[in-house]
Order: structure tokens, then C-alpha cells, then sequence
């Protein structure tokens, strides 16, 4: 049932760029194409999508070359699920820090520098991270609006705990 696979396959695209996380495969009449080799490089592209798990996507784009990107349907949207991965790992890789270079983040995602700071400036145009690229010295400066906030609320809770702490005191000494 060539068909059949074909839409599976399809299935399996469309939860990847819906970002669902239904399994397509938990109904019966799916069940027994979940280990036909086509929809099973589609399943493990999906997995490594979840995942999150860039390096796998890749070797699975890799391995399984022919059956992924001969489809024209299916290849038409590899580069956007490529897009949508590397987007979720660049945030995920850069949220400790307030400056990251552009080479390490071109190593973490195996992509060239300029890949990468095209990368970044559609996420800062999107609003999806706050900051701004340095090209001059190959770095990404984040804005950490929110580190202001935090100091003032623990400034605040010091300032409140300020008379407790001399009471107790006062207390203590009169023992």
C-alpha cells in the first residue's frame, strides 16, 4: 500500500512542523506500517525533532538521504524543520549566558558562521531572544532585562528583613 506510506509519512512531517506531540502511530490502522523503512526514517527524524537532538537529526538526514529527500513533498520542508531544531538548540545553548561567540555556537550546531548569525538575527528579529550581535569581535550579547527585577526583589526582601533580624537581636541582648 504505497499510499498508505506516503501519508503516513506525510502525517509524520505534518506533527513535526505542528510541533504536536500525538503519536501518529497509537492507532491501530497505523500500526502495522510503523516498521516499513520509509516511515521508520520518518519516525526517527521525528524522534531526534522532539528530542531536540540536532546531531541525530543530521545522521538520520544522512542515512537515510534517499528515502527522505527523494520525496520532493517531504524535502520541500526539510530545511524549515533544519531552521525550527536549530532555533530551539541555539536558545537552549545560549540561555546561561549574556555573551556567546558566534564560532562556538557554529561548532555546537555543525553549521558555518554565517548560517549561524543569520540564525540569530531572525531570532532577535522575532523577538524569540533579546540582544544584539557584535560582528566586529564575532559575538551575540544578550539583554537580561529580567537580572534588574531580581536584584530589586531581593533588595527589597534585605530591606524587609532588616527590622526582624534587628528584633531578634534586641531580643537576645536582653537575655
Amino acid at each position: 500500500h504505497p499510499r498508505r506510506i506516503h501519508c503516513l509519512k506525510y502525517l509524520v512531517l505534518a506533527k513535526m512542523l505542528a510541533s504536536d506531540k500525538i503519536n501518529p502511530f497509537d492507532s491501530p490502522e497505523a500500526k502495522p506500517y510503523k516498521d516499513d523503512k520509509d516511515v521508520m526514517a520518518m519516525t526517527n527524524l521525528l524522534a531526534a525533532y522532539t528530542r531536540n537532538d540536532i546531531k541525530e537529526f543530521e545522521s538520520v538526514l544522512k542515512a537515510n538521504r534517499k528515502t527522505i529527500m527523494d520525496d520532493p513533498f517531504v524535502a520541500l520542508y526539510v530545511e524549515d524543520l533544519l531552521k525550527h531544531i536549530r532555533s530551539e538548540v541555539l536558545q537552549k545553548l545560549i540561555k546561561p549566558y549574556t555573551r556567546i561567540r558566534v564560532p562556538y555556537v557554529s561548532k555546537e550546531l555543525n553549521i558555518p558562521e554565517a548560517d549561524v548569525e543569520a540564525l540569530m538575527v531572525s531570532l532577535i528579529l522575532d523577538a524569540k531572544i533579546a540582544g544584539r550581535i557584535d560582528q566586529l569581535n564575532q559575538t551575540l550579547e544578550l539583554d537580561r532585562q529580567d537580572e534588574g527585577a531580581k536584584y530589586a526583589a531581593i533588595h527589597k526582601w534585605s530591606n524587609q528583613m532588616k527590622p526582624l533580624s534587628e528584633g531578634i537581636a534586641a531580643k537576645l541582648t536582653s537575655y
